[in-house]
């Protein structure tokens, strides 16, 4: 005997759902702008001809992700089955099957109800519950998930930091009353925008902006992992804000800062020098250990945060300044905060502090405000730097050599913190205003 139904199919808006992951972004979208559904055929009892029924979509358009409109349909798709071969007919009475069949074929519902069948049909239905959609991607797990993501790409200060920064967002949804059980859907641009205005109100505009950039990529992490459908954090504006930069020393203070630490803070001097003249950041110097130092080859093997290593040369200028390593551990952190070798079990960011509270100390025997710091150590040597190499070489030699010593991604990169350090200057133009 021939079938009185046809097998229940999904409508997904006219795409392969297989193949979603290779469809574009305005695909994706267009397919999701069209109504999902199930469908099915049932043969008219008058022309014996199978018959297409009322779509049936319990709402499941409300949901804007592929997602949960394919979990929630092949629901319906199974139950619709299971009802069909227990002898469920559209056209008769159904009337013990009628609390069943509104739950899953009304095309009014907004929503599954959980309401099983309580009694035994005389088809002997056995007891299927349909129940309510679960919550598919809690706040808590998917934040999770990015973390872990993020913690097999980022470095540890980076990561540290990222992390930080979701943590306290995580805390500003519990403490506006948002259950951090429920579903990240909740969770849109403008909610967002209201948390980074808090963040701008505590902080600056340079915080509220790196926050930003930080739940960016946690939602771009997301949505790469197809938790959610966009990445609508992109979309929020950058604001506008003053770069803190540290000032350049002048030849007198520098000089006079060098004579200080060599005659008061021998591991202290050393420190500042390896930023002088290998022109590495802080973090960077806490990082290295006696095994970096290669004074054979004259090469340092430096950690840096964009890459896992990055090989630079040793002036001579600097070798001259380094204590016998030989005997000391390999393993061992070159800097320590009483000595040159030794075990240091600390985090990097506590490195860094430490070194730039004592370097304090030597700021406030000058007299130096808080727009002086390490860091101006490197503005100070990549400008005489610049400036010497300015004398014989054209502009773009002198950058094109700068760039394989300082370590700059791209030339770019280098003409912007060159502007931004003022280090080129043009010459006396009074002779043009006569």
């Amino acid at each position: 005997m021939k079938l009185n139904y046809s097998e229940p199919k999904i409508f997904t808006g006219g795409v392969d759902i297989g193949a979603w992951s290779k469809l574009s972004k305005k695909d994706k979208k267009e397919a999701l702008s069209k109504n999902w559904y199930v469908y099915y055929s049932f043969r008219d009892p008058i022309t014996g001809k199978l018959k297409r029924q009322t779509n049936i979509k319990a709402g499941v358009n409300l949901y804007k992700d592929k997602r949960s409109r394919i979990h929630i349909l092949t629901q319906l798709k199974e139950s619709l089955e299971y009802v069909l071969s227990k002898g469920f007919n559209p056209y008769e009475d159904n009337s013990s099957l009628a609390e069943f069949i509104e739950n899953l074929l009304s095309p009014e519902k907004s929503e599954i109800k959980n309401t099983p069948t309580q009694e035994e049909t005389p088809l002997h239905l056995e007891k299927k519950t349909v129940q309510k959609t679960p919550i598919l991607h809690p706040i808590n797990t998917s934040f999770d998930l990015a973390l872990d993501t993020k913690s097999k790409v980022l470095s540890g200060i980076s990561y540290q930091n990222f992390k930080n920064r979701i943590e306290r967002f995580k805390k500003w949804l519990n403490k506006e009353g948002h259950d951090l059980k429920e579903d990240i859907s909740i969770i849109n641009k403008k909610l967002v925008i209201q948390y980074l205005n808090t963040v701008l109100q505590a902080t600056s505009p340079r915080n509220r902006n790196n926050t930003r950039i930080d739940i960016s990529s946690l939602f771009q992490t997301l949505e790469d992992n197809e938790i959610i459908e966009n990445n609508f954090v992109k979309k929020i504006n950058v604001l506008k804000s003053v770069p803190e930069r540290n000032k350049t020393y002048t030849t007198t203070e520098q000089k006079d800062i060098f004579k200080y630490l060599e005659k008061h803070d021998a591991v202290l001097y050393l420190f500042v020098q390896f930023i002088s003249y290998n022109f590495l950041r802080p973090v960077e110097v806490c990082r290295l250990k006696i095994g970096d130092i290669d004074l054979i080859d004259k090469k340092i093997y430096v950690r840096a945060k964009n890459k896992p290593v990055k090989i630079k040369i040793i002036p001579d200028i600097l070798i001259k300044q380094l204590p016998d390593l030989s005997k000391l551990n390999k393993n061992d952190f070159l800097f320590t905060p009483n000595e040159i070798g030794g075990e240091w079990e600390s985090k990097e960011n506590n490195k860094r502090d430490y070194f730039t509270k004592q370097f304090k100390k030597v700021k406030d025997h000058f007299g130096l405000g808080k727009d002086y710091g390490l860091y101006s150590f490197r503005h100070t040597f990549i400008t005489k730097l610049y400036k010497e190499m300015a004398k014989t070489a054209t502009p773009f030699e002198v950058k094109s050599k700068l760039k394989l010593i300082t370590g700059h991604a791209t030339m770019d990169a280098l003409e912007l913190y060159l502007r931004d350090i003022d280090a080129v200057l043009p010459e006396d133009y009074s002779k043009l205003l006569k």
